[in-house]
């Protein structure tokens, strides 16, 4: 239940933090602080007020950023995994996120590898094909006039 609840905390905080109107209203609440920095003297609880806020905003927010992140991610993964399982790739792709750096940069050497050698076959084929097309040799088609209709 409380996973359930901070999801949809998470979403709609994560969500609302991305929209303009809050940048903007963010902008406005530093405005108004430096505008009352004169007034209060620029006192070091002036200065504690701002630092104080941002450092909990920020800290909260890392979390439920990274907690939306998180779900974002996992449910690529799934979608993707699906993909190669109902497809002709090769299911040994599935479940690669969770090996270390080094598998994974080998599965990535391997996958370029093979993305070239079938651009290079490709090539090869479109260069065969070309050679094998004889060039044809047609006469010019006569201009129809309308006498020859007639």
């Amino acid at each position: 239940m409380f996973g359930k609840f901070f999801t949809k905390v998470a979403n709609d905080v994560a969500l609302a933090a991305g929209k303009p109107v809050t940048f903007i209203l963010c902008v406005a609440v530093v405005i108004l602080w430096a505008i009352c920095g004169p007034i209060f003297g620029f006192t070091d609880t002036w200065q504690l007020i701002i630092n104080t806020g941002t450092t909990i905003i920020t800290f909260l927010m890392v979390f439920l950023i990274q907690n939306t992140q998180n779900r974002d991610g996992v449910a690529i993964q799934a979608k993707l995994d699906e993909l190669v399982r109902v497809s002709e790739a090769k299911n040994a792709f599935i479940g690669i996120e969770h090996l270390t750096e080094e598998e994974v940069e080998k599965f990535r050497r391997q996958c370029e590898a093979a993305a070239k050698r079938a651009d290079k076959e490709l090539e090869e084929r479109e260069a065969g094909k070309k050679k094998a097309k004889p060039a044809s040799r047609r006469s010019p088609a006569k201009p129809a006039t309308a006498k020859a209709r007639a």
